[in-house]
């Protein structure tokens, strides 16, 4: 099985060594994604909504390069700086999905890059 790494300038370029996504076969992964915006490479300051907001694009511009959308999401996992945050989070997450319901898992974290409130990276299966 080949890989490949794929790129997008419509989410923030890796700040590190490795790709926003890998296609192994059917199958994407995602690198975790935090609230970076892509033109500028700026880290948004914002509430757990907006964060989670600005995640749920980047990542949703990595699945497009892929040609895939929420609901080929297979697994979603989410690291949250604090789990008060969860109730609000969830919100967040779920006006995104567009009706997808991937599996998750939720954990809480001691800390994120750039002092970020949210990550969260995904599996997906590529349409062929």
């Amino acid at each position: 099985m080949s890989l490949s790494s794929l790129s997008t300038p419509n989410a923030p370029a890796a700040i590190g060594p490795y790709s926003q996504g890998i296609r192994a076969g059917e199958l994407l992964f995602t690198a975790g994604q935090i609230a970076l915006d892509p033109a500028s490479g700026k880290f948004l300051e914002g509430d757990i909504t907006q964060q989670t907001d600005r995640v749920m694009e980047n990542l949703a511009a990595v699945l497009a390069t892929a040609g895939a959308g929420w609901k080929d999401v297979v697994k979603t996992t989410v690291f949250l700086l604090d789990l008060a945050d969860f109730s609000t989070f969830n919100d967040a997450y779920a006006r995104h999905l567009d009706g997808a319901r991937p599996a998750r898992s939720t954990v809480q974290v001691a800390a994120l890059p750039r002092g970020a409130r949210v990550e969260i990276e995904v599996i997906a299966r590529v349409p062929r």
